[in-house]
């Protein structure tokens, strides 16, 4: 079996491709030319992976890719992920976002309509909630362009599977996290300020709203859902995550609780971390995933805050 991996070199991308392997695959990764993006994630990966040249703006390139790969899956993780960027930058994440996925379904429907499609889709879609906990019925009502760009990403991939019988799946995903986020992201800014302030390298940690809740787990975990949604008899979309919800506030206080802290004397609330709209509360109904797929994390909330951690106090020490 030979898979292609938009987005390789991101956390879900790196845990994808070691899973993968592991199963027996030929793994391709589509990487951007100009990219900034740092290949640190698969570094240990790179004498059993193949990257490839193409960009999610590019039809012709992402044709040219499939042509020459000839993929059984093509899994596209690629997007503009980050939610506060897509407030500064809507148009271009709506490029990658939202029109990088009909790009992606083209290429594969002009040429060969039999590959397996997943599309990452995203609990943010879900945005100012109408039901909870959230399911494959929930409505949707995103709360950023990043949000909005993933509806669209979403139902252009129902679209495609139903205008043309193509094996396309959408993952829901709920916040999934790892020592392989990037320090933009709010767990990975906390953990890693918790290495620092225990090792004297930081004094403090801004933050913007602390009672946020948000459903965590793992990435590990979460990228084997992908894995068996496309082993499935029929294409169907599927909400993954851990059925939990956490504040954090909570994941602060269980960081700096491990390292024998307390976060109050170091945390701080900065404004310039506020969204504009913020989401409150996003938390998952799995039982489909549970059903169908086989499905359930293994992962604990904690245990993921401390591996974390723990992670980071390593990388820090380096």
């Amino acid at each position: 079996m030979k898979a292609l991996i938009t987005g390789i070199t991101g956390q879900d991308g790196s845990y994808l491709a070691e899973l993968l392997l592991s199963k027996g695959y030929e793994v391709y990764g589509m990487v951007r030319r100009s990219s900034t993006e740092s290949s640190d994630r698969i570094n240990h990966l790179m004498d059993k992976i193949t990257l490839k040249q193409a960009d999610l703006l590019d039809q012709l390139s992402i044709i040219e890719l499939i042509q020459e790969v000839k993929p059984d899956e093509v899994y596209n993780l690629a997007a503009q992920s980050f939610v506060p960027t897509s407030w500064n930058q809507p148009v271009l994440t709506g490029e990658f976002t939202a029109l990088g996925v009909t790009r992606m379904l083209e290429a594969i429907r002009l040429v060969n309509p039999k590959i397996k499609f997943y599309q990452a889709s995203s609990s943010e879609m879900f945005g100012k909630v109408l039901e909870t906990p959230q399911s494959e019925t929930t409505p949707f009502y995103p709360r950023s362009p990043y949000g909005v760009a993933k509806a669209y990403g979403h139902f252009i991939t129902v679209n495609y599977r139903e205008s043309y019988n193509i094996f396309a799946c959408s993952g829901i995903l709920f916040n999934h996290e790892s020592p392989r986020r990037g320090k933009e992201f709010v767990t990975r800014k906390i953990t890693d300020a918790v290495a620092k302030i225990k090792l004297g390298k930081q004094q403090k940690l801004g933050l913007g709203n602390l009672d946020a809740k948000r459903d965590w787990g793992f990435a590990g975990d979460y990228v084997e859902a992908m894995y068996l949604m496309l082993l499935q008899a029929k294409p169907d979309d599927y909400v993954i995550g851990t059925g939990e919800t956490h504040s954090v506030r909570e994941f602060v206080e269980i960081a700096f609780a491990h390292v024998g802290l307390d976060y109050k004397k170091y945390v701080e609330v900065d404004k310039r971390f506020l969204r504009p709209a913020e989401v409150d509360l996003l938390i998952a109904d799995n039982a489909k995933a549970k059903k169908s797929l086989g499905w359930k994390p293994k992962v604990s909330f904690e245990g993921l805050v401390k591996m974390m951690v723990d992670s980071d106090l390593k990388l820090n020490q380096a």
